[in-house]
């Protein structure tokens, strides 16, 4: 009786251990995810080498811009946190081409004792090629998260350009101000000697101390803005705002002249991430089309149970299908996806002319800057410093009044601070051409090489894992 009984409990456990065994299974990656979790290696190499933090630039107020930029994009959190949005997707990947766990089952019939004793196995096995169209989802939704970690590198880049220009701008119109001011102290010496000799009204005097006591003003005003400013570049380079110990740099660099607008457009048809997403989600479409599609396929169940209170043991194989019937489901479904794949080309070609006319915006800002920076600085400054000279000799001999004196150096005030002006406006332009919109990475910026993030082709026809 115990060899009968032992018999049968040992099948049962060797058949329960088969089915444990089954769960240290691994599914066949598909070439799409294969090709994502080489992109994910390339790109952990270069900014989370074994998911530790890169060694970062040490940073001096005389580093280069290069170093700054390096250090924002690796340790700026939105960018940390944009990678593992994307290096999640690609594991979802692996969830959606794999076949349904095993089921363990067991039945036993009691009636005064134990009758039967019937463990078993049951799979599901989804029907032909619904699997390999849910990874083809799966791997078109993970590249559309790889180009959204791109967009985060080149937004917190340009953040930090942004910032950097801002800052050095900043101090270019305090000096500016400044020098103003020294301008403003000798009309007031001269204003004093002209009332000292008769030939001018105590008016003249106060005249000048009005206008240098605004000034004053406005340069403590620049002054005190000048942390706020800190702040926003410390928060590009992913530092605490009140962080003091990042050093601001002295160091000016400026942009390089934009390409033609043809030559951009090209550049961004083959870069820019926010058009590489939505191709990627047009790529979705059409898997998500094909998913679709498949609801028409039935599904199986295919399982198998032993008796082994049997002698011999009884097998008792079993089999299921769906009956996908509702015609109406089915067409609502992929009319869906039909729908959602015209979307997804619609916003693509509607973020391409927006794209074209956001370029020739900054292109026309960019050209409209330089030739304000050219004017002021080859022909206004010059003639409103021979103005302000003219107007301070006519002055001291008494054939100018102590307003022209004043509106001139208005006038040199205002030439130079809208120079700075068109200076600060002309590297904004650059800064987002060359990053926004042409999309070209820094140097060392830990993104894949453009041949690699390539348009991807429309997604394979594979066997089923």
């Amino acid at each position: 009786m115990a060899a009968s009984i032992n018999g049968p409990a040992a099948r049962m456990i060797t058949g329960l251990a088969a089915a444990a065994l089954l769960a240290g299974c691994a599914g066949t990656p598909t070439p799409s995810e294969r090709r994502a979790r080489s992109d994910l290696e390339e790109v952990r190499s270069r900014y989370r080498p074994g998911d530790a933090g890169p060694g970062l630039p040490d940073l001096t107020p005389a580093s280069p811009l290069s170093d700054y930029l390096r250090y924002a994009m690796l340790n700026n959190p939105r960018i940390e946190a944009a990678y593992y949005g994307w290096a999640a997707s690609i594991e979802r990947i692996t969830t959606a081409r794999s076949l349904p766990d095993p089921r363990v089952t067991f039945e036993s019939d009691i009636a005064s004792m134990i009758e039967t004793i019937m463990p078993g196995l049951m799979i599901d096995l989804p029907g032909p090629g619904k699997l390999r169209a849910a990874g083809d989802v799966a791997a078109a939704e993970s590249r559309a998260g790889y180009f959204e970690f791109e967009s985060e590198v080149l937004r917190t880049a340009y953040a930090t350009k942004v910032a950097y220009f801002r800052l050095h701008f900043l101090g270019e119109t305090i000096r500016v101000q400044r020098d103003a001011l020294v301008l403003l102290g000798d009309v007031e010496t001269l204003a004093q000697q002209q009332v000292g000799a008769g030939r001018g009204t105590i008016q003249d005097v106060l005249r000048a101390q009005i206008e240098r006591d605004q000034l004053i003003t406005r340069i403590t005003n620049l002054e005190d803005s000048k942390s706020v400013l800190e702040a926003e570049f410390r928060a590009a380079l992913g530092r605490e705002p009140s962080d003091v110990g990042v050093p601001i740099p002295t160091v000016f660099e400026p942009g390089a002249e934009p390409p033609s607008a043809d030559a951009v457009l090209t550049m961004a048809a083959a870069r820019n991430p926010r058009l590489r997403q939505m191709e990627a989600d047009v790529r979705r479409g059409e898997a998500m089309l094909d998913l679709a599609r498949t609801s028409r396929v039935p599904d199986f169940t295919v399982g198998i149970e032993a008796d082994v209170k049997a002698n011999p043991i009884m097998w008792r194989p079993s089999a299921s299908m769906t009956l996908p019937i509702w015609r109406d489901k089915i067409e609502a479904e992929i009319a869906a996806a039909q729908a959602e794949k015209r979307s997804s080309e619609a916003r693509l070609s509607a973020e391409q002319i927006s794209l074209a006319a956001e370029l020739a915006s900054m292109l026309y800002m960019y050209r409209e800057s330089a030739r304000n920076d050219d004017l002021f600085g080859a022909t206004l400054l010059p003639k409103a410093r021979q103005s302000l000279e003219a107007a301070r000799s006519g002055y001291a001999m008494g054939r100018s009044s102590f307003l022209d004196v004043i509106d001139a150096e208005r006038q040199l005030l205002e030439f130079e601070l809208s120079r700075v002006e068109a200076r600060t406006q002309r590297e904004l332009a650059i800064a987002s051409i060359s990053l926004l919109i042409a999309g070209v990475a820094p140097d060392d910026a830990p993104v894949l090489p453009v041949s690699e993030a390539a348009p991807d082709a429309p997604p394979a026809k594979e066997t089923e894992p």
